[in-house]
């Protein structure tokens, strides 16, 4: 795919953003870089970035349609199996980036749910170690997406506007440096988190939620470009068991290749006790079941980017939305607090921008898509 020459600008200010801040890769670090062929003409940047910046480029990079022929294809050993290399990546590199481009985002709709969980399975210790090495600080990690024309498509854009949009909201396309842009929302969101953190009983109220859970001795984080590029939230794991109420997500719930349109759930004592869906629902109980953890919330955030202002089927910029809430069933983050374990880490995202707030220990601290302290 031949790079607009409008955006060559900002493909060079992404590649510099995602080595310099949101990985920060120095002399010495060794550096895998996880894509499709399809991106190549930011890989190109980022393996030339890194040189610069002293690391070691590794590239380990998948062909197109490479998941829809190994599902074809893999027979139950292989299906069971954890690629050897993304293990070793994962287990003793210093840096990884990861860059999605898919040229068919719906590729695995039609792959049995069953396998997709048997090869969720098999892939959990990658994001096992990930979360672990991640909290532990040894492996500074970030996912992002290089814009194609399916995801543009799926997007309902045209190829060119999704390259503004996916730029605008990496804030990589103006005039202003990046770096410095990423870093003063850094401190603004700092404000934030401390007025939140050491507080316990969170109630989310509005058209579509009714939902109170606990985050006593949890700690927030502050997503600000380091792990995510385009960034924009805070968040933590709500204690396991304290999720009583309901909710219904307003933007599809985008997983596995299945768009899952109107999935509504409700809790006791943490767990997901009834579930429903427009669409899909054979695929949402299908995942539910995974196992023991995937029935409980591993996150609780606040999507902040106001430059992404609708959905694209895209969980790596939908659940940054300014003026909405995302929760993940399954596996959260250690260095949150959070205990529960599972192999899935599902996003899905509720609208709070009208007539709705969210109320911590008593105290309304935002309130129609915009905190009020």
């Amino acid at each position: 795919m031949v790079e607009n020459n409008l955006h060559s600008t900002s493909l060079q200010r992404f590649a510099r953003v995602l080595v310099e801040y949101s990985t920060n890769v120095h002399s010495g670090d060794e550096v895998a870089i996880v894509s499709s062929t399809v991106a190549e003409p930011l890989l190109q940047l980022l393996y030339a970035e890194v040189l610069d910046h002293g690391g070691h480029p590794n590239l380990l990079l998948n062909i197109a349609d490479q998941e829809e022929i190994f599902f074809r294809h893999a027979s139950p050993v292989q299906l069971d199996r954890t690629p050897i290399l993304h293990q070793i990546v994962f287990e003793q590199f210093d840096v990884l980036i990861k860059v999605r481009a898919e040229t068919n985002t719906r590729a695995l709709s039609k792959i049995d749910p069953v396998l997709q969980a048997r090869r969720q399975k098999a892939m959990a210790p990658t994001l096992a170690a990930q979360l672990r090495r991640g909290a532990e600080g040894s492996l500074r990690w970030v996912s992002t997406l290089y814009p194609t024309n399916a995801q543009a498509m799926e997007a309902e854009m045209g190829y060119l506007e999704y390259q503004e949009f996916v730029y605008h909201a990496c804030h990589v396309d103006g005039q202003a440096d990046p770096v410095a842009y990423w870093q003063k929302v850094k401190i603004e969101q700092e404000k934030i988190v401390g007025h939140i953190e050491g507080h316990n009983q969170v109630h989310l109220r509005g058209p579509n939620v009714d939902l109170s859970l606990s985050i006593k001795g949890r700690k927030f984080f502050n997503a600000c470009g380091q792990h995510n590029m385009p960034d924009g939230e805070i968040y933590t794991g709500p204690v396991e068991d304290s999720a009583n109420g309901w909710v219904h997500f307003t933007y599809p719930a985008v997983y596995c290749g299945r768009v899952v349109e109107g999935v509504e759930l409700t809790f006791k004592d943490g767990k997901v006790v009834n579930a429903r869906a427009d669409k899909y629902e054979d695929f949402l109980m299908q995942m539910l079941n995974s196992d023991a953890g995937a029935r409980y919330l591993g996150e609780f955030a606040i999507g902040t980017n106001h430059e992404i202002n609708r959905s694209t089927h895209n969980i790596l910029f939908d659940e940054k939305i300014g003026g909405s809430f995302h929760l993940a069933l399954g596996a959260g983050y250690p260095e949150t607090g959070a205990l529960n374990q599972s192999m899935i880490h599902w996003d899905m995202i509720c609208d709070i921008k009208t007539d709705s707030e969210i109320v911590v220990d008593g105290e309304m601290i935002y309130q129609n898509g915009a905190f009020v302290t």
